[in-house]
C-alpha cells in the first residue's frame, strides 16, 4: 500500500476513459520510471533493514536515557550528512557534473573530479576535527535540555565524537553516488545505505555488551559503517573510469575549466545547504524543543520519523534522485518543454503514492508501532506516544515528497538560492508553530509543526516555478486529484473499519500481529487500486505526457 503506486499501475488496463487525446508515451518518462523502480527496490531493502535496526534499538534501548543520547548524537552528523552530502553537495554537484559529461572533454571531466575530491576532502577533514573538538558545545546548543542530566549529556558528547567522522566518509560517498547517478548507475548508490543498517544491527548485538555506554557502542557502529560505505563505492567508480585521484590544484591546460566548475559547485553549495535540507533543520528544531520535555520525547519522535521516512525514501527520495540528472541534462540542451513535462509527470507520481501512504500511516499508526517496535524495553506508553507523533508527521508526507520532486527543478537550473527563500519561510513557520503547539500537545505538536512547514515549503516551490514560467502544469490535474482523494477516502474507511482495537494488537503474539498487519496492507492496497480504476484512472494516464488533454 505504501509503495503501491509505482508497481500497481503497471497492471492497469489500457482501456477506459482517456484524459488526453492522443496520449504520447515518451522515452524519458519510461526511463525515469524504470530508474525510479530500481532505486525504489534498493531503497525498500534499505528501509527494511532500517526497520530491523530500529526494532533492535527499541528492544534493547527503548526510550531510555542512552537511547535519547544516541539519537541526538546521530541526528547531528546525520543532519550534516543531508546538508553537505545528499542535500547541498548533490544539488550543486550533479547539475555541474552532468553538464561536463554532456559538453566537456574526457580530460576536463577527470581533472574536475580530481581537484573537487581533493578540496572537498580537505574541507570535510576540518569540519570533522572541529566537530570532535567542539562536541560539548554542539550538544549544549542543539540539545540544551540535556544539560540538566549529567549522564545523558556526557553520553551524548562521547557518542558524538565517534559519529562526527561519519561526515567525512559519507560526504565522499555522496560524491561517488552523484557520479554514478549522472551516468545512469542508480542501483549501487541506492544499495549503499543498507551497509549502515547492517553495521548498526551488528553494533546492537556485538558491541553494546562490551561497552559501558550503549550510546557510544552504537556511535562506533556508525563510524564503521561510514568506512565500509566508502570502500564499497570505489570499485564501481573505477569500473566507470571515474575514480578520482585527489589533488588541490590543476595546473594543466584544463585549469581554467576545472576552476570554473569547482567554483560553481561551491558557490551553489552554500544556499543549497539550507534549501535542500530544510526538513532536517526542522527536525533539529524539534530535537532542541523536545530536549526540554520528559525523557522519551526525542525517542518517540525518532521512531515516528523512521516509519514516516519509509514511504518518503522508497518513492519520494528515489524519484528525486533519478529526476535531478534527467532535468539537468534537459536544461543543459535547452529542452524547456520536456523539462516542464518531466516535472509535471514526476509530481503526479509523487502525489499518487504519498497521499494514500499518509492516510495509511495515520489510520494504522498504533498497529505499525506495535508490530515494529513493541518488544523488550519499548513499553505500551512508548507505543501510544510514538503513534501520536506518527499521525502528526503523516499530515505533511505529501509535502515532503513534493519538495523532493520540485527542488530538482531549481537545482537542475543551477538555482540554489530560490529554495532558500522557501526554506526560510518554512523554518520560521516550523519554529513558531512548534513553540506554540509544544505547550498544548507536547511532542505531537512538534510533529504537526514540521508537517505544516513541509506543506508550506512545497507550496512555495510549486508557486515560484509556475510564476517564473519554468513549470506549466499539463491539463487534467483536477480530475487526477479528485480520483486520488476519492480512492484514498474509500481505502481509509475500509482500513478504519477493519482495524481492531488497540488492546488486541498489544496482546497479540508476534506472528498474529504480523499477519493482521499484512492482511490490512494487502486489503488497503487492493481497495486503493480498485477504487482508482473505478474512478477512471488507467496506466497510460500516468506514463504519458500530452498537452492536448482536456481538464
Amino acid at each position: 500500500m505504501i509503495r503501491g503506486g509505482a508497481v500497481a499501475y503497471l497492471c492497469f488496463s489500457r482501456r477506459g476513459p482517456n484524459i488526453g487525446s492522443p496520449p504520447r508515451l515518451t522515452s524519458m518518462s519510461k526511463k525515469i520510471l524504470r530508474s525510479t523502480v530500481i532505486v525504489s527496490g534498493m531503497t525498500v531493502l534499505s528501509r527494511i533493514t532500517g526497520l530491523i535496526r530500529d526494532m533492535a534499538f527499541a528492544q534493547i534501548l527503548g526510550a531510555s536515557v542512552f537511547a535519547d543520547a544516541f539519537f541526538v548524537a546521530f541526528r547531528i552528523p546525520n543532519f550534516l550528512r543531508r546538508i553537505f552530502a545528499e542535500g547541498a553537495f548533490s544539488a550543486s554537484f550533479v547539475p555541474v557534473y552532468t553538464e561536463k559529461e554532456t559538453l566537456g572533454t574526457e580530460q576536463e571531466i577527470r581533472r574536475f573530479l580530481d581537484v573537487l575530491c581533493g578540496r572537498l576532502g580537505l574541507v570535510l577533514l576540518l569540519v570533522t576535527l572541529g566537530g570532535i573538538t567542539l562536541a560539548p558545545w554542539v550538544v549544549r546548543v542543539l540539545a540544551p535540555g540535556f544539560g540538566a542530566d549529567p549522564i545523558k549529556f556526557s553520553a551524548t558528547v562521547d557518542a558524538l565524537r565517534f559519529t562526527f567522522p561519519y561526515i567525512f566518509c559519507i560526504s565522499l560517498v555522496a560524491m561517488a553516488a552523484g557520479i554514478l547517478n549522472a551516468r545512469d548507475r542508480f542501483a549501487v548508490p541506492a544499495l549503499t545505505p543498507v551497509l549502515l543498517n547492517l553495521s548498526l544491527i551488528g553494533a546492537v548485538f556485538l558491541l553494546i555488551p562490551h561497552f559501558p555506554n550503549a550510546a557510544v557502542a552504537l556511535a562506533v557502529g556508525v563510524l564503521i559503517a561510514g568506512l565500509i560505505q566508502l570502500l564499497f563505492q570505489l570499485p564501481f567508480l573505477a569500473k566507470e573510469g571515474r575514480l578520482p585521484h585527489p589533488r588541490l590544484h590543476d595546473t594543466g591546460v584544463t585549469a581554467a575549466q576545472t576552476s570554473d566548475g569547482i567554483s560553481r559547485v561551491f558557490r551553489l553549495m552554500l544556499p543549497a545547504a539550507f534549501g535542500a535540507s530544510i526538513a532536517q533543520i526542522n527536525l533539529l528544531v524539534n530535537t532542541l524543543l523536545a530536549s526540554f520535555l520528559v525523557t522519551g520525547s526525542v525517542s518517540w519522535l525518532y521512531y515516528a520519523d523512521r516509519l514516516m521516512e519509509f514511504p518518503l525514501g522508497v518513492f519520494g527520495i528515489a524519484l528525486g534522485t533519478v529526476l535531478l540528472p534527467s532535468l539537468s541534462g534537459q536544461h543543459a540542451v535547452g529542452a524547456t518543454r520536456e523539462f516542464s513535462d518531466t516535472l509535471d509527470w514526476a509530481l503526479r507520481w509523487g502525489l499518487l503514492v504519498s497521499i494514500p501512504a499518509a492516510a495509511s500511516l495515520a489510520v494504522l499508526a498504533v498497529p505499525l508501532m506495535v508490530v515494529f517496535f513493541h518488544y523488550g524495553a519499548f513499553s505500551v506508553v512508548d507505543v501510544e506516544h510514538s503513534a501520536q507523533a506518527l499521525v502528526g508527521f503523516s499530515v505533511g508526507l505529501a509535502g515532503y515528497v513534493s519538495v523532493r520532486v520540485l527542488a530538482p527543478g531549481y537545482f537542475a537550473r543551477q538555482d540554489t538560492k530560490t529554495p532558500v527563500r522557501a526554506g526560510v519561510f518554512s523554518l520560521i513557520v516550523n519554529t513558531a508553530f512548534g513553540l506554540v503547539l509544544v505547550f498544548y500537545f507536547q511532542h505531537v505538536g512538534l510533529a504537526v509543526a514540521t508537517s505544516i512547514a513541509g506543506l508550506l515549503n512545497a507550496t512555495l516551490l510549486y508557486w515560484w516555478l509556475r510564476r517564473d514560467g519554468v513549470y506549466h502544469p499539463l491539463p487534467g490535474w483536477s480530475r487526477f486529484l479528485g480520483q486520488v482523494f476519492a480512492a484514498t477516502t474509500v481505502m481509509s474507511a475500509v482500513l478504519w473499519y477493519g482495524c481492531s482495537e488497540n488492546v488486541i494488537w498489544l496482546e497479540a503474539a508476534i506472528g498474529q500481529r504480523i499477519s493482521m498487519l499484512l492482511a490490512l496492507v494487502v486489503i488497503g492496497f487492493g481497495i486503493y487500486i480498485a477504487a482508482l480504476y473505478l474512478f477512471g484512472m488507467r496506466v497510460h494516464h500516468m506514463l504519458n505526457h500530452t498537452r492536448r488533454a482536456s481538464d
